[in-house]
């Protein structure tokens, strides 16, 4: 009798251990807040906001009517200057790629990429086929240089702890140094409660 109960405690410790499941998947829009740190639905809401103010700025109609063309942006830098770890080129990239998409802007290479592409233009004028290599020297300017930050405001009371999260982006003509277009997002507001975070 003593070894069926072994048995049957076994097998039930076998059957939980297997259905429990360490990992599971839900739905970006279902994302919950686990620390109360900057996450990627801070992101989203973020960037829809601030793209749709950037592709309707009447900077970049003016440009569009008097040039006849779409303007060439160049990224710069998103600063990180909150109280925590936010990788500030998932926001570039995110920006970046939207305003390419919603076909208003133009975006040339960054700083590093261009580095990669001008090795490979020198690479092709020695080693590829005359008349099909890349010319040196027919970069596309930027017309203007998007750049902005993230920062956080922290106000607390015991052990209740309110974050505001501001992001700022800005655009600025490359020749002129002018801010033709700028854009804040603070609608992420966030109360955490140290108690049953156990922070």
């Amino acid at each position: 009798m003593k070894k069926l109960f072994a048995l049957l405690a076994v097998a039930i410790t076998f059957i939980s251990c297997a259905s429990s499941k360490p990992v599971s998947r839900i739905s970006a829009d279902k994302q919950k807040d686990l620390s109360g740190n900057w996450n990627d639905r801070d992101i989203r809401i973020v960037c829809e906001t601030i793209i749709d103010d950037c592709i309707d700025s009447p900077a970049i109609k003016r440009f569009a009517k008097k040039n006849g063309r779409l303007p060439y942006v160049k990224l710069g830098t998103i600063l990180n200057l909150s109280d925590e770890f936010i990788d500030t080129t998932i926001i570039a990239n995110k920006f970046r790629n939207a305003i390419i998409n919603s076909g208003e802007l133009k975006f040339v290479a960054s700083d590093s990429e261009v580095e990669s592409l001008r090795s490979e233009q020198l690479a092709q004028a020695d080693h590829v086929k005359v008349g099909s290599e890349a010319q040196v020297g027919n970069e596309t300017g930027a017309d203007f240089m998007l750049q902005g930050t993230v920062k956080t405001v922290i106000d607390q009371n015991g052990k209740t702890i309110q974050k505001t999260y501001y992001v700022d982006v800005e655009l600025f003509g490359v020749e002129s140094t002018v801010v033709e277009w700028s854009s804040e997002n603070s609608d992420i507001v966030k109360v955490l409660d140290k108690k049953k975070l156990k922070l």
